[in-house]
């Protein structure tokens, strides 16, 4: 197993809706976190940068259904560069005009942790 660049933390909304997946959903969520917390460059079909916010997108593909988990990277600006993040809320992706409410969302549980 490769040693870990990047050490991950959770808020509660993270693990209150981890918690509620089936087993099948959550080991893609553990698979797309092993990569955050192991590879520098991560490929953006797991992490995106998200252009109206401050916030990264962790992206889970099961089926058709998109799960999408924003993630704050807390020492730095850019993700790559960050050795800490948190992971703050996660939704199933239903159209874009969600963004909004969610990162609207993430800012209210960030506040929590600064």
């Amino acid at each position: 197993m490769k040693p870990e660049v990047r050490e991950v933390f959770y808020s509660e909304e993270y693990l209150e809706y981890y918690d509620s997946l089936d087993e099948k959903t959550k080991e893609k969520y553990d698979y797309v976190v092993q990569i955050i917390k192991t590879q520098y460059v991560v490929n953006k079909k797991f992490v995106k940068n998200l252009k109206e916010a401050e916030f990264y997108e962790a992206r889970i593909m099961v089926g058709n259904n998109e799960h999408r988990t924003l993630l704050f990277a807390i020492d730095n600006d850019n993700f790559i560069e960050a050795i800490r993040v948190l992971l703050l809320n996660s939704f199933l992706k239903k159209d874009s005009k969600q963004y909004q409410g969610e990162i609207k969302k993430a800012r209210s549980i960030l506040q929590k942790y600064v």
